[in-house]
């Protein structure tokens, strides 16, 4: 039977938790919503604990006290019991609606991995930063021509697969280079299929709580040749 888990990592993100959720609940895709805290040191905590206690189908988790969002996501994994999972970051820059289609293609592609890509087709996307812009394409084209296989956004959190596949990972990364670590380890499995769909985004600021940086790019770098060889 099929059913879409959600992992929602977040830290102090106070501002958006809530309306994150409810923007997941009325996409109505998941089979369960599991919401991970990261060490907030805002309400962040209690707003989540809140929703877990007023939605059935939302969880709270608590992440270890390590920081990073591998670390969260590795915590969602542990109590996930669905028989597919997709992440979503709490910050507004994603749509839960866009989870529709390719929850879509995922029940006709069961054992692929679908990928939600903020640079193919002709979706409502605003970047913030054009330095971010291009240096996530930059670093998708190394990943591409390092893996022999096309992938045009490496950094997008929506990747939807078998949540036997990547509990079989065993996923280290702590941060976010994570995203890099679930897609180099899935072309390494027999007959890995990638299908790409255009999502909308809306990129925030680091004035409005944006976390990843230039040194994450050079993580990407790093882990996209360490997990191919």
């Amino acid at each position: 039977m099929y059913a879409l888990d959600i992992i929602v990592p977040f830290y102090n993100e106070e501002h958006y938790l809530e309306e994150s959720v409810a923007r997941l609940l009325n996409a109505n895709v998941h089979n369960e919503i599991y919401l991970v805290n990261n060490n907030s040191t805002d309400s962040s905590k209690e707003i989540a604990i809140s929703l877990s206690q007023k939605y059935n189908s939302v969880s709270y988790v608590e992440s270890s006290q390590q920081a990073g969002k591998g670390v969260a996501l590795r915590a969602g994994l542990e109590k996930i019991q669905g028989s597919h999972v997709v992440i979503h970051d709490a910050d507004l820059e994603y749509f839960p609606d866009d989870l529709r289609e390719l929850k879509k293609i995922s029940i006709k592609n069961k054992e692929d991995l679908i990928l939600g890509s903020r640079f193919i087709g002709n979706k409502k996307r605003k970047n913030s930063y054009r330095r971010t812009f291009y240096a996530n394409k930059l670093l998708s084209l190394f990943f591409s021509m390092l893996y022999n296989y096309k992938v045009t956004d490496i950094a997008s959190c929506y990747k939807l697969l078998p949540i036997n596949i990547i509990k079989e990972f065993q996923l280290t990364e702590n941060g976010f280079a994570v995203e890099v670590e679930i897609l180099a380890n899935f072309l390494k499995t027999k007959n890995a299929v990638i299908h790409e769909l255009p999502i909308q985004y809306i990129g925030r600021t680091y004035k409005q709580g944006k976390k990843i940086t230039i040194f994450d790019g050079f993580k990407y770098i790093y882990a996209s040749i360490v997990y191919r060889f």
